[in-house]
């Protein structure tokens, strides 16, 4: 490392990657702090973690031994970046480096001109990504970088493309505190723009390798340390226009990008459409994620669609802060109220009509999954969250509390929870998540969450709250009555012999889950009168016995069976102390279909007398 100033007169590829490495090492480890004054355009306290999703995305390319020139890394670049791009800041930035890449072409280096011309062109491309661009944004830092960059007035004072370098960053640095100024927001909460700090503390770091030959190593993943504490947030908690932070990209041969851009400012507001005419990343703040999934693919392909809840993430950033987080899979089912009082977050899978993709529970509502089930001949297929989703909501949450839990799907029916702790490995932040296997699927599993936060809510810490799982576990468990088996042999779970069978001698099967998280078909019902009545009789004679048992149940299309089966569960069941019912999700819903009923049951002790109890025992 050398503070000595290096003469610079044009900009390698190999010099170009190594600076972008380093800078790019820099936002990883300013992330928490980007987070935390994130207040425009919604106080959601996600800027350091989009960006470092985004940014991150490109370390590949930059690692690589070799780069031909200049023009190729940036197409490489900008390639990548609206691949991953996520949040506002990320599609811009995305945007920036599809500029300089379509301004310099194949040129191997970059003198002072050409490498002023290409940001121009980047600073020029994000600006026009917007359909609002406001003053005092990362585009206002961009703009400054680039003018400064280009000012013919600087003559003989500015002797080399590393001096010239310097005296731009000054003058990003003065417009970044300028931007505080310049929103009424970022005065009243007394920070400078999130987005645009990123950019800054980037093209430092830049600088800094190319003109002084210092370098930033890569901040080692999972960065917790025991007892750390994680500041608070700026701004303050608002009422949202619009709750989903929603993304994808399109794919075509050409791309009409004004009409999608008009199609898409009717759909909400926060619009970013970054890309070529060949591939577009659009970004959009909406109350309809689907709207805009059905909008796009009427101009090419969808693909890496995604819609983040900024209602649920405000909420866990400005709220009554917990020791730690919980968060679960869209398997899990559990009521709204819950979801929101404890402020429960969500990764959802992903459900296939086809070629038609929905996000679980976000652009396909459990109602509207089940009456396209009725009429779709077409046998839907779901999938596990993918790593990057899981990874995105971690990286998030591990930035605002020392710790997670993650209350997942029970690995027997799917590797949801070995996606998860794939993940949980991959993050760069200060908490630590923390994954749980519930041993069950929906009503079940969501119980398992809902006792989780409840935990957090108590003021229980996570050590505590872990040890308490380990027996919450044990003594929650999941029934399920499937009255039609058309859909699990649509889908290829059951053969179609077994339902014939099953028709021919009025069979009905009832699904539970085993300790051990395996999911069965251990019981039948036979012939098909007072199905609800010695439903609930077969749950009661199966449980252990509780001084208080809560039960949640899940219908599909039947919530008059489910209040039904709720009073008869509670007639047979003296101990149940609390219950309550919501729209059966997917996860078991894919295979029952329409008319199917679930039942989550838990032996249920408060946390802290649970606490207490255990204590006792130990001792």
């Amino acid at each position: 490392m050398n503070d000595a100033a290096i003469t610079i007169d044009s900009i390698t590829g190999d010099q170009l990657a190594t600076g972008l490495r380093s800078g790019i090492h820099r936002v990883i480890e300013e992330q928490e702090l980007l987070n935390r004054i994130n207040v425009f355009p919604v106080p959601d306290g996600d800027t350091g973690t989009n960006l470092t999703l985004s940014l991150s995305a490109v370390l590949g390319i930059l690692k690589s031994p070799a780069h031909s020139g200049v023009g190729s890394l940036l197409t490489q670049m900008a390639d990548a970046l609206l691949d991953g791009a996520r949040g506002n800041s990320g599609a811009i930035v995305a945007q920036f480096f599809q500029g300089m890449s379509d301004a310099v072409g194949d040129q191997v280096e970059l003198s002072l001109a050409s490498f002023a011309k290409a940001v121009r062109s980047g600073s020029d491309y994000a600006h026009d990504a917007l359909a609002e661009p406001r003053e005092g944004t990362i585009l206002t830092v961009i703009a400054a970088f680039a003018g400064s960059l280009s000012d013919s007035r600087l003559g003989s004072d500015i002797r080399n493309l590393g001096e010239q370098l310097e005296h731009s960053i000054a003058v990003a640095q003065q417009a970044l505190l300028d931007t505080q100024g310049q929103l009424e927001v970022l005065r009243k909460a007394g920070v400078v723009d999130a987005g645009a700090k990123g950019f800054v503390v980037l093209i430092e770091g830049v600088t800094d390798y190319l003109r002084h030959g210092k370098f930033c190593d890569e901040p080692a993943l999972n960065l917790h340390v025991e007892g750390s504490e994680i500041e608070d947030v700026a701004g303050e908690e608002s009422d949202l226009q619009y709750r989903f932070c929603t993304e994808c990209i399109v794919t075509g041969a050409d791309i009409n990008r004004r009409k999608l851009r008009e199609g898409l400012s009717g759909l909400g507001n926060s619009l970013v459409l970054a890309g070529s005419k060949e591939k577009a990343k659009i970004h959009i703040h909406v109350n309809d994620p689907e709207a805009v999934f059905e909008l796009a693919k009427k101009f090419g392909e969808l693909k890496g669609e995604k819609a983040d809840d900024m209602q649920r993430q405000q909420h866990s950033t400005h709220g009554q802060k917990r020791k730690f987080a919980v968060i679960t899979d869209s398997a899990a089912d559990i009521a709204e109220e819950y979801m929101d009082n404890l402020d429960i977050h969500m990764v959802p899978a992903r459900i296939h009509f086809g070629e038609h993709a929905y996000l679980d529970k976000v652009s396909i509502t459990p109602e509207q999954f089940f009456e396209e089930l009725k009429s779709n001949p077409i046998a839907p297929k779901s999938s596990q969250p993918s790593p990057g989703d899981f990874r995105r909501q971690f990286q998030f949450l591990a930035s605002h509390y020392p710790d997670v839990i993650s209350i997942n799907l029970t690995p027997t029916v799917s590797g949801t929870l070995q996606t998860a702790k794939h993940s949980a490995g991959r993050i760069n932040a200060a908490g630590e998540i923390h994954v749980v296997n519930s041993r069950n699927a929906s009503l079940g599993e969501g119980l398992v969450a809902v006792y989780a936060a409840e935990c957090a809510a108590a003021g229980l810490d996570v050590k505590q709250t872990l040890a308490l799982l380990d027996h919450v576990i044990a003594n929650t468990f999941t029934f399920g009555l499937v009255k039609d088996l058309r859909y699990a042999v649509r889908g290829g779970r059951v053969p179609a012999s077994k339902k014939l069978l099953a028709d021919l001698l009025r069979v009905v099967p009832i699904l539970r889950t085993e300790p051990d998280g395996k999911l069965t078909a251990n019981g039948i019902i036979l012939g098909r009168s007072n199905l609800l009545p010695r439903f609930a009789r077969y749950i009661a004679k199966r449980l252990p016995a509780a001084d208080h048992i809560r039960i949640a149940l899940g219908h599909a299309l039947c919530d008059q069976e489910a209040t039904e089966l709720e009073l008869l569960l509670r007639k047979n069941i003296p101990a149940v102390k609390s219950s309550s019912i919501t729209s059966l999700g997917t996860a078991l819903g894919v295979h029952g279909g329409p008319g199917t009923l679930v039942v989550g049951i838990q032996r249920y002790v408060a946390p802290q007398a649970l606490l207490g109890q255990l204590s006792q025992a130990k001792d």
